[in-house]
């Protein structure tokens, strides 16, 4: 089964990929799994993150963690 991500059906990946990017963040730099969340959801890299023509939804969550830090 082959399945196309488009902007529509994009939103079904974008929670897990955020929760992994924060759990790698709190690790790294302690405090709450929340604030990490919250950091994440409010970045610019989030923000490319939710449009589809980015791509980015196929980086892993080192990539995007990595992005978030630069």
């Amino acid at each position: 089964m082959n399945i196309d991500i488009t902007n529509q059906n994009l939103y079904l990946l974008l929670p897990s990929k955020a929760m992994q990017v924060a759990r790698i963040y709190q690790e790294q730099h302690g405090g709450s799994a929340l604030d990490a969340l919250r950091l994440f959801y409010r970045s610019e890299v989030y923000k490319q993150l939710e449009r589809e023509e980015t791509k980015l939804w196929h980086y892993g969550p080192v990539a995007l963690y990595e992005m978030l830090m630069e």
